[in-house]
């Protein structure tokens, strides 16, 4: 009897593991496919709102339906996106937010979680993806980082973003954080930036994504919530010229801090 009881539990739990499995590869497949579905609506209206509004609008206009979207699609996956601290973002003030990077669900909650009109810096290679790389190329500047050239016109443009009004998505850590760490390192992009624009830098932390679409897992996928948190804004004044590096450590240690506050709800 007492042999027994451990056997049936490793194949009960056998089971649930196999089950979630198999699960998780149709939770995969069903948000892919609604995805697509409202990814060509969305472009729809794109394309018309590009049409009728003024390109000074069009940024507005642009996180709006970017809005809606995510406001429908991601209660349809069961993912809550839960957002704090927009009263971080001060009347008349533009900013580089930089948000930590787990996930591909990261690329579409951060535009429309940032309460302000914004472009992210974004790999050429996705703006070729049927549908979805034209949605993609008209919120963001686009870069080759293989090409030297590339990189520095998407330096002109950011600051151009920048001296416009508008506000800049960036990810310092450059790529996803498959790591087993909390926060990967940074790099000085979007730190040089915001010392070239003379604007501040305002960190964002997003939680939960890498238990909806993990690093390292194949075609599997699960609902979970999403926290995004905005903290208070990294005056650049306190930094001179050749304090890159400091701002960007600083920068980091103060995500760093909330991130192992809050890591039960990373993933």
């Amino acid at each position: 009897m007492k042999a027994w009881l451990p056997l049936a539990l490793i194949k009960l739990i056998g089971r649930y593991i196999s089950m979630k499995d198999i699960l998780a590869r149709i939770y995969f497949v069903y948000i892919g496919l609604l995805f697509a579905f409202t990814m060509i609506w969305v472009a729809l209206a794109i394309f018309i709102v590009h049409l009728i509004v003024s390109e000074k609008k069009f940024p507005a206009a642009l996180r709006k339906i970017y809005a809606v979207w995510m406001g429908i699609y991601m209660p349809l996956i069961f993912c809550p996106v839960r957002h704090y601290g927009h009263d971080k973002f001060m009347k008349e003030k533009n900013y580089v937010v930089v948000i930590n990077h787990n996930s591909f669900m990261d690329i579409p909650v951060s535009a429309p979680g940032i309460p302000v009109p914004s472009k992210t810096l974004a790999k050429v290679e996705l703006s070729k993806v049927p549908v979805f790389g034209y949605i993609y190329a008209k919120g963001s500047i686009l870069v080759d980082r293989q090409n030297r050239k590339s990189r520095y016109e998407s330096f002109m443009q950011m600051k151009d973003a920048l001296a416009n009004g508008l506000s800049l998505c960036l990810y310092p850590e450059g790529t996803r954080n498959v790591s087993g760490d909390l926060l990967g390192s940074f790099k000085d992009g979007a730190f040089k930036t915001a010392m070239a624009g003379n604007v501040d830098v305002l960190p964002g932390i997003i939680l939960g994504t890498k238990n909806i679409l993990h690093p390292t897992r194949k075609m599997y996928a699960w609902p979970h919530q999403i926290e995004i948190h905005f903290l208070d804004a990294i005056d650049i004044s306190k930094y001179g010229a050749g304090e890159v590096g400091a701002l960007r450590e600083d920068v980091r240690n103060v995500m760093l801090q909330f991130i192992e506050r809050n890591k039960n709800k990373l993933g």
